[in-house]
């Protein structure tokens, strides 16, 4: 048994017996437990410093309207701001991740077009959180000014570059129209779960809105490049019935290095 971190006071008889293991996958600013309680029950629990940039508030939102359109993720046990924290505890989603499960490169590309495509067919009019090019972008330009944007992080073909400067490329490379869909918006492997029998959820929802279906297929095909080589994007954009295109894929990885 590990020491009780200092939690939410009303969930220290629920979790005072439990086993705690921090999680180091994904870049997630928040901190991310996995958490087998005394009942064999397996909770994950994110907690992040509260203030202007803090995104729990917008996952737990996220997390309560996809439960409420049937949509396979997380479900919200409970949330909390307390020691000037945001808390979040939520029911583990069956399986393993597409970037560490037992899974073959075919499987995975299936398995993650078959799921933004289920995504993608929600109507937009449902969705309450936008993240068309406008905010986002304007969003982007917040977090650079404001130094929220880790610079030592962007990718090899952007090192050394300043945030203001990769902003300068977002605007000047801007698609001209947005195909816009219901998004995860980091649709990476290691955000969607798996089962021998297929795919079971999303997971690490904050980002959920809608947006270019653009937004998921780049961050997806860039998954697959890192983790199972490039030659598995064409199957990837075969299985999800759409053709590539280069300059979109370029400008999302753009923006994404700015969240």
């Amino acid at each position: 048994m590990n020491p009780l971190p200092p939690v939410p006071h009303a969930w220290r008889a629920r979790l005072a017996d439990a086993r705690w293991q921090r999680q180091t996958i994904g870049e997630s600013g928040a901190d991310v437990f996995r958490i087998e309680a005394a009942n064999a029950e397996v909770l994950f629990l994110k907690s992040e410093p509260a203030g202007p940039f803090a995104e729990l508030p917008g996952e737990i939102a996220r997390l309560e309207w996809l439960a409420r359109h049937d949509l396979p993720a997380p479900a919200v046990v409970d949330h909390a701001l307390e020691h000037d924290r945001h808390w979040l505890l939520m029911r583990a989603v069956p399986g393993r991740d597409l970037a560490s499960g037992p899974f073959g490169p075919a499987e995975i590309v299936s398995r993650l077009a078959d799921a933004l495509r289920l995504l993608h067919r929600v109507p937009i009019a449902t969705c309450p959180f936008d993240h068309r090019l406008a905010h986002r972008i304007e969003d982007a330009h917040v977090r650079a000014v404001a130094g929220q944007v880790d610079e030592s992080d962007f990718d090899d073909e952007r090192a050394g570059w300043t945030a203001i400067d990769l902003f300068e490329q977002l605007r000047a490379t801007r698609p001209a129209n947005e195909d816009l869909v219901v998004t995860h918006g980091d649709a990476c492997l290691p955000n969607l779960m798996a089962t021998a029998e297929g795919f079971t959820g999303f997971i690490d929802c904050g980002r959920v809105g809608v947006a270019d279906r653009w937004q998921d297929l780049a961050l997806a095909a860039r998954s697959i490049g890192f983790n199972l080589g490039e030659a598995w994007t064409a199957p990837f954009f075969e299985r999800y019935g759409i053709a590539p295109d280069a300059e979109r894929i370029a400008f999302y990885c753009l923006l994404d290095e700015f969240f």
